[in-house]
This record gives structure tokens, sequence and C-alpha cells, in this order.
């Protein structure tokens, strides 16, 4: 329908007759026709030129249209100054402003403009609560989405079904899991988004057992409802049994699309198993799903863990639409595998072609500092996220910068509770782990207690900790310290987690323990691990 739409604008541009000119509504009609076909920016200016050149530019409606096409086009700069320009704003601009905003992952700026909103005078509708709402799920922020549920409540705004689902996805996101059961089973009217909305939040707070259980109620789940339960599992590290439910999924009727494809191909790339990538990846191009910038990134994470680093890179010179996502993608597959040249390299590239970093690409970049062992380029790179790019360092990076200079050793007992002192954020356990790592790693017992004294505080659950401690001290020869660090585990009732491994076979992924026989595919993984075996003794018997 849309592309009827352009077609007849096209013929109507290039009519002789000059009686026939497109007026307001045209240009309306076509705005909203390219929203719904295109995200191209040059394609907005264009028509944003037309109309200025046909004196629309003050008109609400297409002014309206422009806003939203530009939001579409993640130009929020450009949609943000027409709608600060507009003399007039009704509720259809306050609602594509703030709904561009919240859909692009603004939050702050689409809660801002609701408060902006509230003092015009202009009323939120329903559209507007749910753009707000959507944004209070995605920013966590339970306290201004209870704020905006009040304010539906006293204006008696109508509980349709749409509002409703944002309200179960609001209190599901941020834990208030019975409220937004309770609301779920209020419902007179329920769809797939109600029941994936209850679904995910279950998932996202490691409830997997009552999703399941939700999910199992179902007579025909939609397609959505199956991707929320298989990313669930794959969040939750549920991976056995996966590969079962997508097969179950297709003979129901529903094919993967890039949600699914993008979620098993992360849960690939957990086991590094490329085999599994490179169907995923056929599919993709075989159903056109390689172009969704997602499923690209998703084949470049599970190449680079696999260690395919040239079909990562190949993945990545085909891709058409280069985001800040693909380029960090990219760039964290070298910083992975220690190459910090060709890391820095993309980086440079990314910036001289006009993509800032966010967060994620400098955790990236330090990363890759950290494998080659660079503290001074570390540094420079760390000093240049707020001087340069406004972007406040997190304690991720703080930690990041701790295993950079806990690798090269730079890190002394006295150094490190300096460095971490002058941190102007708390730091984590995240921070302190990555010390230990270092202190672990070059064997200083001292600077190994030092951590761990803090990290029992903070995380005294953590067997990890207690396990390194011990390790540290039986290597130096410090027997009874390190029985001491045990009988302490002991008492506080924690033990050593058991190391599992997955093999892959016909009926799928399986986990086992070693010695274990009790799982009812003991036979088939011991049969497929003795054909790997043999295959690889007799590989390695014809080259050697």
């Amino acid at each position: 329908m849309y592309a009827d739409t352009l077609k007849l604008f096209s013929s109507m541009l290039s009519s002789y007759s000059t009686d026939l000119k497109p007026d307001n509504f045209t240009i309306t009609c076509v705005l909203k026709a390219l929203s719904g076909l295109f995200c191209e920016l040059r394609l907005a200016k264009e028509v944003h030129c037309y109309a200025l050149r046909c004196g629309f530019d003050s008109n609400v409606f297409i002014v309206n249209g422009l806003v939203t096409f530009y939001s579409r086009c993640n130009e929020f700069a450009s949609s943000r100054v027409l709608f600060d320009r507009m003399p007039h704003r009704d509720i259809v601009s306050w609602n594509s402003m703030i709904a561009g905003y919240s859909q692009g992952g603004f939050y702050a700026e689409s809660k801002g403009l609701y408060k902006e909103m509230l003092n015009s005078t202009v009323r939120p509708d329903g559209v507007t609560v749910i753009s707000v709402l959507q944004a209070c799920g995605q920013s966590n922020d339970l306290v201004f989405g209870m704020e905006v549920h009040d304010f539906l409540i006293k204006n008696k705004i109508q509980m349709d079904l749409w509002i409703c689902n944002a309200l179960i996805g609001l209190y599901a996101k941020c834990g208030s899991l019975d409220y937004a059961r309770s609301l779920f089973e209020e419902m007179s009217e329920k769809d797939e988004v109600s029941y994936s909305s209850i679904i995910s939040g279950y998932m996202v707070h490691g409830l997997v057992d009552r999703a399941m259980d939700l999910f199992q109620e179902m007579k025909q789940p939609a397609l959505c409802t199956w991707n929320a339960v298989i990313s669930g599992l794959v969040q939750n590290n549920r991976h056995e049994g996966i590969l079962d439910l997508v097969r179950e999924m297709v003979t129901s009727g529903l094919r993967p699309n890039a949600e699914t494809l993008s979620t098993i191909l992360s849960m690939f790339s957990y086991f590094s198993n490329l085999k599994g990538g490179k169907e995923m990846h056929g599919y993709a191009v075989k159903n056109g799903y390689d172009r969704n910038i997602y499923v690209a990134t998703a084949i470049i994470d599970n190449y680079a863990k696999a260690g395919f680093l040239t079909g990562a890179q190949q993945v990545f010179d085909q891709s058409k639409s280069r985001s800040l996502v693909i380029w960090t993608a990219i760039i964290s597959a070298y910083a992975a595998h220690g190459d910090a040249d060709m890391a820095f390299f993309l980086f440079n590239e990314m910036l001289n072609n006009g993509i800032q970093p966010d967060p994620v690409t400098f955790t990236a970049v330090l990363a890759g500092c950290a494998h080659s062992g660079l503290v001074d380029k570390a540094r420079e790179i760390f000093d240049s996220m707020s001087a340069e790019y406004g972007i406040q360092p997190s304690v991720e990076h703080y930690a990041c910068m701790v295993g950079v200079l806990s690798r090269a050793r730079r890190l002394s007992e006295a150094a490190a509770a300096e460095f971490i002192s002058n941190m102007p954020i708390e730091p984590s356990a995240k921070v302190w782990g990555a010390l230990l790592d270092g202190a672990s790693v070059s064997g200083d017992v001292e600077l190994g207690k030092f951590i761990c004294d803090r990290l029992f505080e903070i995380e005294p659950g953590n067997t990890g900790n207690y396990i390194i401690m011990a390790n540290l001290y039986s290597q130096a020869g410090r027997w009874e310290e390190a029985d001491m660090v045990r009988r302490k585990m002991d008492q506080i009732g924690l033990k050593k987690v058991a190391g599992s491994s997955w093999i892959e076979s016909s009926g799928g992924l399986h986990s086992f323990i070693a010695k274990d026989t009790s799982s009812k595919q003991t036979d088939e993984v011991q049969s497929t691990g003795k054909i790997a075996w043999d295959d690889e003794r007799r590989r390695v018997c014809s080259t050697g």
C-alpha cells in the first residue's frame, strides 16, 4: 500500500499538468508512506526541502510527519528542532516526539518531554502514556512509571488493551512481578503482547519455571511469545532443549524471524559453535534476514567467539547499514582476540565515518588494551571518554582499566588502593574481581588477600573468590591459610560448583558432568564423544 502511494506521487510530479500539484494533504500521505517503508535520512531531507519550497513548512500536519520521519531515521536533533520551532503543537506533535525518543532509546528525553507536556495546554492521552510507560520500563524507572499510572487513573484515561500491556511491561521489567501478574489476570481481553510481557518479566528475573508454566497454558502461542521464551531460556543459561523448542515452533507452522535468529546465534556464540552459526547464517541469507543489523551483529559475534575472524570481517564488509552496533561488534571481535592494532584501526575508521562511540564501544577498546598490555593507550582512551565524547566512565570501564593495569603488573597493593580510592564511584565486585584476576596471574598473595577481604564483604556467597584465595595460598606453600579459607567455605555452606561440559549430537545440545551417569542421554553423549575423539586421533596420526 505504501509503495503504491509513492508510485502515484511520482506519477503526479512527472505529470505535465500545471493544475495538478501536491497539497499539504498529499505531502502528509507521502511522509506517512515513507515512514512505513524507509529509514533513510536522504529521503527525509528531500521531502523536507520540497515542503519548504511549497510553503508547507508551518503546516502542523506536515511538520508532525517530518518529526516522525526524522525520528525513524534516528535523526533526533533535527526532529527536536522542528518540534521546538512549531508555533502551535497538537497532541500528535507531542506524541510523535515522545514516542520517537522512547523507541529510539532516549528514555530520559522521553520522560522529560512528558513532564513539559504536563505543563502545556495539551493534555497527554493514551498514546502518550504508552510511550512514556515503555520508556520507564526500559530505563527501570518504577517510580516515574507509577506516577504515570496514577495520572491515567486520575484523568480517567480508558484502560484499553494497549495501555494494560504497557503497564504489565513496566511492572514486569521493574521486578514488581506479583502486581504485573494481578493486572494480567484482571484483563478481560489478552493478546500475545500480554503473555509475552509477563513471560519476559519472569525470565528477566530468573523465574524460568513460572514463565514456562504460563507458556504451557497457551494453546497457540504467536511468534513473539515463542521468541520471549527462547530468549529468556538463553539469558538464564537454560540451553538444553532450546533447539527442540525451535523445532516445535516450526512444526506449529511458524518460521524463525530476525529476533529468533539473533537469540539462537547468541546461544551458539556461548558455546563457540561455529557449525551452528554457519547454518543460521545460511538460513538468514536464504530468507533475507542477513540484512537485519541485529542478525548481522549476532553472526559477527558468533564467528568471533568461534575464532573465525575472516568470516566476521566478511559479514561486516558486506553490511550496507553500518550502525554503531555493528561497528562495536567487529571492534570487540578483534579486541577479544588480542589484535589491538586492528581494533584501533576500526575504531578510527568508525570515527571517520561520523559514528560516535558509546559506552559499550569503549568497553571493547579497553578490553583490547587489556589483552595486549597497552597501558598508556588504555589511559589515553579512558581519559578521552569524558573529555572528548562526554561519556562518564562507568564501573565497567574502571574494571577494564584495573584489568589493563593488573595484567601489566603495574598494580601493587598500595597502587591498587590508590587507583580504586580515586574512583568517583563506588568500586563494584567487578572492579575488585578484575584486580583479583591480576593478582592470581602474578601469584601476589598479599594483593589477593587485600582484595578478597573486600570481596568477601561485597559478595559473601561467591564461591569463586574463596577458591582463588585458597589457590593463591596453596601456590605460595601457605597450606594452613589455604585450609582456613576452605574451612570458612564449609562453615557458611559454600561448595565448589562442579564444572560441566556440553556436547552436540543428533539430539541437540547436552550438558554433562565428569563421572555423572544419571543423565538419560549418557550413552549417546559417550558415543558422540568417542566418535569425536577417534576422528581427532586419526587426523593427528595422518598429519603427524
